[in-house]
């Protein structure tokens, strides 16, 4: 009786659990991205788009990844861009002298990933920290990267 009543506990945990995210209406991860990318019909007023990869002179395995799959990323899915000088990216040591200035800009305080967006209004920086929970599914890491920036390449800052 008492198995019984522990199985019954189990299922009713997993089914709460599997059919908690059923009324959620965002667009996932996996979604095609045409979904959810969306076209404004304005001309862009973005001039540039900068993905800085900042870190210090020592990384962890981590750090590592972050910068290395937004290389990937980014070098796979912009290469138009890239070339054009429309999209910059690098990775920055803000321990060198000669990234001080640029860190300060973004306001660094430790490894991460920025992108900066200069448009008609000016410049628009923000950190994007969602990046480091997603370095253990490259395929993710790259659509939710792409999908960030064809975004900040189209004007769209939210």
């Amino acid at each position: 009786m008492q198995l019984l009543r522990s199985l019954t506990v189990v299922f009713l945990i997993i089914v709460l659990l599997v059919t908690s995210g059923c009324t959620d209406t965002s667009p996932h991860l996996g979604a095609a991205p045409s979904a959810t990318l969306s076209k404004t019909s304005a001309p862009s007023t973005v001039e540039r788009v900068e993905v800085y990869h900042f870190h210090g002179n020592s990384q962890c395995t981590s750090c590592i990844a972050v910068g290395n799959l937004a290389e990937k990323t980014v070098n796979a899915n912009f290469k138009v861009e890239l070339a054009s000088g429309k999209l910059v990216f690098a990775h920055i040591n803000y321990d060198l002298p000669e990234n001080v200035a640029l860190a300060t800009k973004y306001g660094v305080t430790g490894s991460s990933l920025w992108i900066g967006v200069y448009d008609a209004n000016g410049f628009h920086k923000k950190e994007d920290t969602r990046v480091w929970s997603l370095i253990g599914n490259k395929d993710t890491y790259n659509f939710y990267l792409t999908g960030l920036i064809s975004k900040r390449l189209n004007g769209d800052l939210t």
